[in-house]
């Protein structure tokens, strides 16, 4: 199945688009981006060249994956959600070779109006709230808030909020699927992973 791709669209020679890939409304996907298949990118989205977007990706309205981002499968970036690339710019001097490495790991949630600062990781299935500010490392199923953000919780795979164990650390399930997960204070995993 072809990617479907809107008239008003720009998708610059070179870049390479996945099959069943739904791009809409003034899109603009530049020549070395990797987009992969069953993705929607959504009105007004722009994709820069140094730029990796896995399978099965939502990029919601009026967001702008700039160089140097990598975006796993099955990824959701929330309507205009902001990633940057630069620490500290500035108008008047050129940083283009100093760009920071963001990694969005497969499974995460990066809700409307956040801002994830350029150099860090969100770990598997994170959670990240509408309206945080992103500058460190956030680990894998964590739910973060805030600015910064700070984790106040932790995510189940299905996206449900994860009870708190007793003591903070221990066995609990998610409420929709009945999966269990071993959170060890700082930490959250499955107990039985695929």
């Amino acid at each position: 199945m072809s990617p479907e791709i809107h008239p008003t669209s720009i998708i610059d020679d070179g870049a390479r688009i996945g099959d069943g890939t739904r791009i809409w409304h003034w899109v603009h996907v530049c020549a070395g981006a990797t987009i992969g298949r069953r993705c929607s990118l959504g009105q007004n989205v722009f994709v820069g060249n140094n730029v990796t977007v896995g399978d099965g990706v939502k990029i919601q309205n009026n967001v702008s994956v700039y160089d140097n981002v990598t975006i796993e499968d099955d990824v959701f970036c929330g309507p205009s959600m902001v990633f940057t690339n630069v620490y500290n710019p500035r108008a008047a001097v050129s940083r283009k070779n100093e760009y920071r490495d963001t990694i969005v790991r497969r499974g995460a949630t990066l809700g409307a109006n956040c801002t994830i600062v350029c150099g860090v990781t969100i770990g598997q299935f994170a959670f990240v709230g509408a309206g945080a500010v992103v500058s460190r490392d956030i680990s894998d199923f964590a739910l973060v808030v805030g600015v910064p953000a700070k984790r106040i919780g932790w995510m189940s795979r299905a996206g449900e909020r994860l009870p708190e164990p007793a003591g903070g650390s221990g066995e609990v399930k998610c409420p929709a699927t009945g999966e269990r997960y071993l959170v060890d204070g700082q930490s959250c995993r499955l107990a039985d992973p695929d």
